[in-house]
């Protein structure tokens, strides 16, 4: 099935859960685990992996697991192309209206998707996206430090009252998501370029845990330079964002309104 292609209405789950993994072969069994104990009463739902580029058993162990699960998928990259490239990947991929994000690594805990994807409204509010906000996070105090630098400055500029945008749990519109300016590094300013887009924003504080296994594969919000050209290029979208025109079409045979 291409990435676009739709799906009968029978086929569609009421939500897609997107995780991005890159050389996560220990982690991705216990993960799975963890998301079908808190799904599995809650109705239809997918788990989309999207293996960036590892080099490791990943893929093999998630094919393993496909055979006993039929809404598990594994979308692969040839390459590694970097977190906001697999989530987009994902998301593209999503039967659903509705999205669901999380790390690979084990340090975002699933049992908070629940709550996430219901103080979305089902994508039935004009709530574009809720974000998970980190407490008690696992990370050492050098990289604790870094990211708050990050986040302050990043918030002062941007004023989305976002205090933790690294945060990978998340669940937000699909239509709403693939409606945004796609660049890399997309997926750290999400909440930001929602609420560009008129959109309604919500927070609900999560608990971080430690890694189970591995290295992190991902760069955080800490590679300075990167980061500033990013958020000079975001400040400048929300600036230039215009509203959007209302049309109505006149002619005869068209209803006004």
């Amino acid at each position: 099935m291409s990435q676009d292609q739709t799906v009968s209405a029978s086929n569609v789950p009421a939500v897609s859960i997107v995780v991005p993994v890159r050389n996560e072969a220990d982690n991705v069994a216990p993960l799975v685990a963890e998301i079908t104990a808190v799904l599995d009463q809650r109705g239809s739902y997918e788990i989309i992996f999207v293996n960036d580029g590892s080099t490791d058993a990943t893929g093999e162990r998630l094919e393993a697991l496909m055979a006993g699960r039929a809404n598990l998928r594994q979308l692969r990259h040839a390459t590694s192309c970097g977190q906001s490239a697999a989530v987009r990947t994902g998301v593209r991929a999503a039967r659903a209206p509705v999205v669901a994000t999380l790390d690979g690594d084990g340090q975002n805990d699933p049992a908070f998707l629940p709550a996430l994807i219901d103080a979305l409204g089902g994508g039935h509010s004009h709530i574009g996206i809720v974000a998970g906000q980190r407490v008690g996070r696992k990370d050492t105090g050098f990289k604790k430090l870094q990211s708050r630098i990050a986040n302050a400055v990043r918030g002062s500029v941007l004023r989305d009252g976002t205090r933790d945008t690294g945060c990978g749990l998340k669940a937000f519109r699909r239509d709403a998501f693939l409606a945004l300016p796609y660049f890399d590094g997309l997926h750290r300013f999400l909440p930001a370029l929602m609420r560009r887009e008129g959109y309604d924003i919500a927070y609900i504080d999560v608990v971080d845990r430690p890694r189970r296994s591995g290295v992190s594969n991902y760069g955080m919000f800490d590679r300075l330079w990167i980061g500033i050209m990013d958020l000079c290029g975001v400040w400048w979208l929300i600036r230039r964002k215009r509203s959007n025109p209302v049309v109505t079409e006149i002619g005869p045979d068209c209803t006004a309104g």
